[in-house]
């Protein structure tokens, strides 16, 4: 059930104060960083009146020869308008990945807890990581898996929101539960609209790159260059990119260009080696966001790493801080995570969270275009902020509820109104699916009802034809308010609830794909075959790769495959 809701150029503003003498060159550990440029071979060299001038360019003694694991970064000649970072060497970490899930989101009694509020989460790197893992012949950590984010990777067909006043619609139906014939499933779905080519807002792009050693395997530092590339042939006239890298030091190899020779050439010529200085790069990736900022445009960091910034709890909270507080100045923060063994796969999610941009696990170079070819508009340009879901069950039709998924983005009841809170972000033609299981009054629940209970309040009682009260609360990407959307779920869409079918079906099948993979006792005896029967055939290539993973799944998972 369809609801309406209510609704270049490039700009050099380079700060003097970041603008620093190059004492021959940054040194990235034992790292000779030199600026790419398009044109020449020789380094320039510096006549004595130009080291007079505000940017002076001195020699310096010979670096002593680089260790075994060094990186150079090489170009053209060093330019003389650039950025110096003082190098910061810390230690190695050991190698493991790191993840940092919740626990299954429990059993609600509307009776006590009628209200459920989360924010909105458009990620995909935990469907992506699974599918490392199970391509590998492994059934991931349960802590890797997000149910939200298996669901939310694919789209469904939900109605076009109609002008950007209306930045999405909200569509809202119910369906039986495939895995419990006592219970049924609610989903809310959100679409935002999409923005034309011609309509994008300039862009103002700093490509912020792990060069570190432990990003040297070829399913990390060649994969970067390969999506970043692609990322970067996807701009237009109006668009900047700059590239800065950290190892033990960070520094700028290419600054604000739009050409996609000269972005692809300073890719090519970076190799790995070294340790990491994660915060000391992003630190500087910020200062050019900044320094090139594009008033009323995009601006936005590209974090392309392993996660293993080697950073400890300190020097997160620090990060996430500085983090936050570009992120208030109009600066977003996207992670791309790449590699297996070290992959610190909490630090990628929650800064990105933090920074409101979205994470995304690269595990292939088609998955690569998919995110930042195919998918562009809805992973860099915001058409709503802050969006929060807030839902409100009537306890005389609705006795027990569970959000699937959403685990880690609860929020309090009380902070869907507060404009202070943070909450989720939608890109241009993004799509958000929240699914609710319930259980209606009078039917047989995961909890046994209690003995001295209370019958519902009157106020329940009179709105008996109303089963749930569903708001929305966003900001436009400029604006400090927050506007609402609210409906009303009627109490007849459950009498008149059937098996869910086509586009419901599926999104139901993946549900019950994340949940099994985490483990869910709830799922009852519903296995990894039950979840390609509902699926049913399908003719899109991301969802026929789905009904093979989900294979994969259930011979990793013998307890769970069906079949005998």
């Amino acid at each position: 059930m369809p609801l309406e809701g209510v609704g270049t150029r490039f700009t050099q503003n380079k700060s003097q104060g970041r603008k620093a003498a190059i004492l021959g060159g940054v040194a990235i550990g034992h790292i000779a960083l030199l600026a790419a440029c398009s044109t020449g071979t020789e380094t320039r060299e510096i006549s004595s009146a130009e080291a007079t001038t505000d940017i002076a360019v001195m020699e310096a003694p010979s670096p002593a020869p680089p260790p075994p694991q060094s990186i150079a970064v090489t170009a053209s000649r060093v330019a003389s308008d650039a950025y110096f970072t003082p190098p910061v060497v810390v230690p190695n970490d050991p190698s493991r990945e790191r993840y940092d899930g919740e626990e299954v989101s429990p059993v609600k009694l509307t009776s006590a807890e009628p209200v459920s509020t989360f924010s909105v989460d458009v990620d995909t790197g935990a469907y992506a990581n699974t599918r490392r893992f199970l391509r590998q012949g492994n059934l991931p950590p349960r802590d890797a898996v997000r149910t939200e984010e298996m669901i939310n990777y694919f789209r469904y067909d939900y109605d076009r929101p109609s002008s950007r006043q209306t930045p999405f619609t909200t569509n809202i139906d119910v369906a039986t539960t495939p895995w419990n014939e006592d219970t049924y499933l609610m989903r809310i779905g959100l679409r935002g609209y999409d923005i034309a080519r011609e309509e994008r807002p300039a862009s103002n792009l700093v490509f912020l790159m792990d060069v570190s050693g432990s990003m040297g395997s070829p399913d990390k530092l060649p994969l970067v260059k390969t999506a970043l590339a692609g990322l970067a042939s996807e701009l237009g006239e109006q668009d900047r990119v700059s590239i800065v890298v950290y190892a033990g030091a960070a520094g700028l190899v290419l600054e604000p260009t739009n050409s996609t020779a000269k972005i692809r050439r300073a890719l090519n010529q970076l190799n790995a080696g070294g340790s990491t200085a994660g915060g000391a790069g992003i630190e500087l990736a910020y200062n050019i966001a900044e320094d090139n900022f594009i008033k009323g445009g995009v601006n936005r960091v590209i974090l392309a790493t392993d996660g293993d910034f080697n950073v400890g709890l300190s020097d997160r909270d620090a990060l996430v801080e500085m983090i936050e507080k570009n992120r208030d100045r109009g600066i977003t923060l996207t992670t791309l995570g790449f590699g297996t063994g070290n992959y610190n796969e909490a630090l990628m999610e929650q800064i990105a969270n933090h920074g409101n941009g979205n994470y995304a696990y690269i595990d292939s170079a088609l998955e690569a275009k998919k995110v930042l070819g195919d998918e562009m508009s809805s992973t860099l340009f915001t058409i709503a902020k802050d969006v929060k879901i807030q839902v409100e069950f009537n306890p005389a039709v609705i006795s027990q509820y569970r959000l699937v998924g959403y685990e880690n983005r609860a929020l309090r009841e009380e902070d869907f109104n507060n404009d202070a809170v943070d909450a989720g972000d939608i890109g241009a033609g993004h799509q958000v699916t929240a699914i609710y299981e319930v259980v209606p009054t009078g039917t047989k629940g995961w909890i046994t009802p209690r003995r001295y209970e209370d019958q519902p309040a009157r106020a329940a009682t009179n709105r008996i034809t109303e089963a749930a009260h569903v708001k929305l609360r966003y900001k436009l990407p400029n604006g400090s308010s927050s506007r609402l959307i609210d409906s009303v779920v009627t109490s007849d869409v459950f009498a008149r609830a059937r098996a869910p079918r086509g586009d419901f079906a599926f999104a139901a099948a993946v549900a019950a794909y994340g949940q099994l993979l985490r483990g869910d006792d709830m799922m009852m005896d519903f296995t990894h075959d039950d979840v390609g029967t509902l699926a049913g055939r399908q003719s899109n290539f991301w969802r026929q790769e789905f009904l093979e993973l989900n294979a994969l799944a259930g011979a990793a998972n013998p307890v769970r495959r069906g079949g005998g």
